[in-house]
């Protein structure tokens, strides 16, 4: 038979683990930073659409040539507030490294995948994801079809807010180049009036001598 006196013990220690487990020491830190605030550059930018999809590179340079996986995470369509611009900007899950950035313009065109209906197929001349600009072929595939034809909607919508932005800059280019002209023209105009005010004053001069 168990002594009473050694399961009194037994309790009492058994209390001592529970109360050593709940026992939580506060340590403060040897060396103290200062938080950061790190920037994402999209600080001045405007979000137009943002959807979950997997993001592939077409590597050109493999033998034989193949479609690479670059990540899965958000596609982002991004206007800067004061340049007018509109990039593609993609970020990995969970390491947020970028694996698409690129500015739209007017002449990219969305196709098909090999027939699916919920991928799709561009190129890009310069595309920043490795810092250096290079051209890619890229493709991209959503969960399903209704979200693939959401992303194509917003793209080719900003492809013509960009293609309007770049005429209308182009515009202001010509109409600046024309006052410039014009300007010229006017200050040809009053040089040779002038020259020839002073030639006729000359001759003036002469005639009294």
């Amino acid at each position: 038979m168990a002594d009473p006196k050694d399961a009194q013990d037994d309790h009492e220690t058994t209390t001592d683990n529970v109360d050593d487990s709940n026992h939580d020491p506060h340590f403060e830190p040897i060396v103290s930073l200062p938080e950061r605030e790190v920037k994402t550059l999209e600080e001045d930018e405007e979000e137009l659409f943002k959807m979950r999809a997997k993001l592939y590179r077409f590597a050109s340079e493999n033998d034989p040539p193949e479609w690479k996986e670059r990540g899965t995470g958000d596609v982002k369509l991004l206007r800067h507030k004061e340049k007018g611009s509109i990039r593609l900007l993609m970020r990995r899950d969970r390491t947020l490294k970028i694996c698409a950035n690129h500015h739209i313009m007017p002449l990219m065109e969305l196709k098909p995948n090999a027939g699916s209906d919920r991928a799709w197929v561009w190129n890009t001349h310069a595309d920043f994801a490795d810092e250096e600009p290079k051209p890619e072929l890229l493709a991209i595939r959503f969960l399903n079809a209704e979200n693939a034809q959401k992303f194509k909607a917003k793209f080719d919508e900003c492809k013509e807010e960009v293609r309007k932005f770049l005429e209308g800059n182009s515009d202001s280019a010509n109409k600046v180049a024309e006052k410039l002209e014009e300007l010229s023209v006017k200050d040809e105009k009053t040089k040779s009036s002038e020259e020839k005010k002073e030639k006729s004053e000359g001759e003036e001069k002469k005639e009294e001598k």
